[in-house]
């Protein structure tokens, strides 16, 4: 495995969850890291405890995608590792569902995952090296009732992370998709008491990160899924 290959990291989509565990993880390995999220006052805590710097970005505009690229070179540098951890989600039966919130739903899950993985393989091609990573949800791969836009976005988003891999690597750029199939604890939410395990661990998904992350080129991986190990599937 070799030794981490990058020095700056953007995560978009950033809040209390994962996000936080690949903050605090990549700030003990001695990378950089900004934070985007349409609400940066929340993640505060988090920029003090890590060091990483909070950019406003609501991934969903082309213009402001742009800009917080433009704001995080000028503060940072280029980043090297960008993860787009953003999702939007609407719940209901199908019949029911209100277009313009699938809309909404649709450009969080997908297409602001193209803007960002745009803006940042521009970068990245001209040093041939960077990597982007995607992460994506059960809905990636399965479709559950009365969620049909989550499952529109992600596997929308896991297309995006496939067709990207295959044009990308031989570019020099690692691009992966995680296929998290299962809930995620975070503050507030806690697995019940008689199940530990059946929350995945946001610390535990950081660190399969990581490893994608150190993996050599001559052996890169484009899909990860991860689970609860009680989990029936």
């Amino acid at each position: 495995m070799d030794a981490m290959p990058f020095e700056r990291a953007l995560i978009v989509g950033a809040g209390q969850g994962l996000s936080a565990s690949l903050a605090r993880l990549f700030s003990r390995e001695g990378v950089r890291v900004a934070l985007a999220s349409r609400n940066p006052d929340k993640l505060a805590a988090l920029c003090t405890e890590t060091g990483a710097r909070a950019f406003s970005c609501d991934a969903v505009h082309a213009a402001r995608v742009r800009q917080l690229f433009a704001d995080v070179d000028k503060a940072f540098g280029e980043p090297d590792v960008v993860v787009y951890n953003a999702s939007g989600r609407v719940r209901g039966p199908f019949v029911e569902l209100d277009p313009a919130e699938v809309e909404r739903a649709l450009a969080a899950s997908a297409f602001g995952g193209f803007l960002v993985a745009q803006q940042a393989a521009r970068r990245m091609l001209a040093k041939r090296r960077g990597a982007i990573f995607f992460t994506g949800a059960s809905a990636s791969v399965k479709g559950y009732p009365q969620s049909a836009p989550f499952a529109m976005g992600k596997f929308a988003l896991r297309g995006l992370a496939q067709s990207m891999a295959r044009e990308l690597a031989p570019q020099g750029i690692h691009v992966a998709h995680f296929v998290i199939d299962g809930g995620i604890a975070r503050p507030g939410r806690a697995a019940p008491s008689g199940e530990p395990d059946s929350l995945l661990d946001p610390d535990a998904i950081a660190a399969s990160y990581l490893y994608v992350m150190r993996q050599p080129r001559s052996a890169w991986t484009w899909e990860v899924e991860l689970r609860p190990w009680v989990e029936k599937f």
